[in-house]
């Protein structure tokens, strides 16, 4: 199989198929376009999310946890409490284990989260360190139910306004542009390369996750693998709909255009974690609404009838697809 997400036939074939629902306390499982599950525990419902970073980057654990508390935070979830599973490569110094710990320990105070537990092994197995984290909530973001699940007031599913939040390919840029800064030197004024390593910045969700949720929303979406491309087929996938997107309002920052062309990646095809898909029934004023907390939106299109998920640039048109390898896995990060 090629290094990245699996694809959605893969999924459905190899994964979800022995995810069985076999116990009455799991609400919902996961599922294609689905990275969150609900369980009943004694009265209250908890959510559940885990997620893996695999790529030779310095910032792996604050990717993988920033990863796994966006997918609660789209669910209108707060993370209360985080495990951490690593793997690590035999030539790895513990000085590196504990630069990893203290990433996602800072991540953690930040956000207020407990690092509940985990395990750490050394294994001759693998050449760069193996992030998984487990995030766990109970706590909803907001002060209301609306930030729970005001989709189910909502029984029309198309002609709803998709708003995507910040830009597009933040943690992709960061991440380059952290690994390969000496060879952007050779082009770019150091001022750029220094921008787009702040991208970082940018990567929880929760600020845009609380304000949406709180302004009644059908659902919720991260953007991470596949770019904003994937994201927006599986939001289309799982609500059963079809999409226009508009090319021209999909925001995105200049530092990311040049690190792409740099490269040769997709920027719409790129990692993108801290941005969200909003789904809901007046765009206009939720970017309103974000606008007030200092949060970049735009609205760039509308769910609609029948299957086609269509991107139009003026005069051309084009259909996504399900998601390929993320642009990110082009780039050798072994070499500098």
């Amino acid at each position: 199989m090629k290094a990245g997400k699996i694809s959605e036939s893969v999924l459905k074939r190899s994964v979800i198929k022995y995810i069985g629902k076999r116990d009455k306390k799991m609400i919902k499982g996961a599922g294609v376009g689905e990275d969150c599950a609900f369980l009943q525990c004694k009265g209250t419902k908890l959510a559940v999310s885990t997620q893996t970073v695999t790529l030779p980057v310095d910032q792996t654990a604050k990717y993988a946890v920033y990863a796994a508390v966006n997918n609660l935070a789209t669910k209108g979830i707060k993370t209360q409490w985080l495990t951490m599973a690593l793997t690590l490569p035999t030539s790895m110094e513990e000085k590196t284990l504990q630069d990893v710990m203290k990433q996602a320990d800072k991540v953690c105070e930040d956000l207020r989260i407990q690092i509940a537990g985990g395990h750490t092994e050394v294994s001759d197995k693998v050449s760069v360190p193996i992030v998984s984290v487990t995030a766990m909530g109970t706590e909803l973001l907001c002060a209301n139910d609306e930030c729970e699940q005001v989709a189910e007031a909502m029984k029309e599913k198309t002609n709803l306004d998709i708003v995507m939040t910040k830009w597009i390919g933040l943690e992709g840029t960061a991440m380059v542009a952290r690994e390969k800064e000496e060879e952007l030197l050779t082009r770019y004024p150091n001022l750029l390369i220094k921008t787009a390593q702040s991208f970082d910045r940018y990567l929880s969700l929760i600020p845009e996750a609380a304000t949406a949720g709180r302004s009644g929303v059908y659902t919720m979406h991260d953007i991470r693998n596949g770019g904003v491309f994937g994201a927006l087929y599986e939001l289309a996938k799982r609500m059963g709909v079809g999409l226009s997107i508009d090319l021209k309002k999909i925001p995105v920052k200049q530092e990311t255009i040049e690190v792409c062309e740099f490269f040769d990646l997709n920027p719409y095809e790129l990692l993108s974690g801290g941005s969200l898909l909003v789904v809901t029934k007046d765009g206009e004023s939720l970017v309103e609404k974000l606008a007030e907390e200092n949060i970049n939106a735009a609205v760039i299109g509308k769910t609609t009838p029948g299957n086609d998920k269509v991107v139009v640039n003026d005069d051309e048109t084009r259909f996504l697809e399900p998601a390929k390898a993320d642009e990110i896995f082009k780039i050798d990060f072994m070499t500098t």
